[in-house]
């Protein structure tokens, strides 16, 4: 298995170019030998440019070709939005053939993306066509708490009749799964209720008592170390606070709102049960800022640290 991660430039007009390069330029050399941006290499000067850094990329880039690049900063474009598919389904292909050992995505505008044809409600998504998988589930991880969510990208009326408790006990073992692959022994689980109070035996809404409580009984009958539901405005605190490893959010919100607040800028976006490994970061692609050398590159830095770790417990394995 490669120890190589593949950093997918993300939007050409966005900040990912910015953020990719930075990040490979302060790189220790073995690390940066072990690194290859999937992108656009006139692009990726052009940002290389705007931050004043010296270093030859040509050496450390899958150069994939794109009409008229560079392409203005900070603009919507569909021409962009299929460079940026295309760098990924490139990544994609070279980690399932053992190129590269794990996908480390630049943030994507889902709008340019829909208006190159390429419909999708995020990397997720596209990821899970491209690689034929069935299911994929995003964690969200950072230091002191990390969450996995039962559905994302959908409505609020579509995510509460996707919490059924096939899908809890599924987004369930995925994490516990995960966890164990990075290191924790038995991971301590904590499952967010979908209504206030956990629905309150009934008075607000019988999801939690019919649907998440039985996959919560399942998953400790299989002995996974799972508490819940509980109520979803104090499980995160006692999560950050070090009484479990993991909670399980029911939809998009509930999980990003305490990850963005206590880890905004190092929080990292990974794909569970995917063939192929793959971490993200957290943020958009920020037009406003792009091609001015001003964005932060820590995002793409836990990111890549997540990446290495996947790939050396891989190799432990191996």
């Amino acid at each position: 298995m490669s120890g190589i991660i593949g950093i997918t430039m993300g939007d050409p007009c966005g900040v990912g170019p910015e953020i990719s390069v930075r990040a490979l330029a302060e790189m220790s050399a073995d690390d940066r030998a072990a690194t290859r941006i999937y992108g656009n290499l006139a692009t990726l000067e052009a940002a290389r440019k705007a931050l004043n850094v010296d270093i030859d990329l040509a050496p450390y880039v899958v150069d994939i070709k794109v009409e008229g690049a560079p392409l203005p900063w900070g603009t919507l474009s569909p021409v962009a939005g299929d460079a940026a598919f295309r760098f990924i389904e490139k990544a994609v292909r070279d980690a399932e053939a053992g190129r590269i050992g794990c996908i480390v995505t630049a943030p994507i505008n889902k709008e340019a993306l829909n208006l190159a044809g390429h419909h999708y409600d995020g990397h997720t998504g596209m990821l899970r066509s491209l690689t034929g998988s069935k299911a994929a589930y995003m964690l969200l991880a950072s230091e002191r708490l990390k969450v996995i969510h039962v559905s994302t990208h959908v409505s609020l009326q579509e995510a509460i009749r996707r919490a059924t408790t096939e899908r809890v006990l599924a987004t369930i073992k995925a994490g516990n799964d995960h966890l164990k692959r990075i290191g924790y022994d038995k991971p301590r689980i904590a499952v967010a209720g979908v209504n206030p109070h956990c629905g309150e035996n009934g008075l607000f809404g019988s999801e939690d008592d019919d649907q998440i409580s039985p996959a919560v009984a399942a998953a400790r009958a299989e002995g996974i170390d799972v508490s819940g539901p509980i109520s979803a405005d104090t499980v995160f605190y006692r999560a950050y606070s070090g009484a479990f490893d993991l909670v399980v959010a029911q939809y998009h919100d509930q999980g990003h709102i305490p990850i963005k607040l206590v880890a905004f800028d190092t929080a990292v976006n990974v794909s569970v049960e995917l063939p192929i490994d793959r971490t993200s970061v957290d943020h958009g692609t920020a037009f406003d800022i792009a091609g001015k050398g001003i964005a932060n590159h820590g995002n793409m830095n836990s990111a890549i640290a997540y990446a290495r770790k996947l790939v050396a417990g891989k190799a432990k394995q191996g």
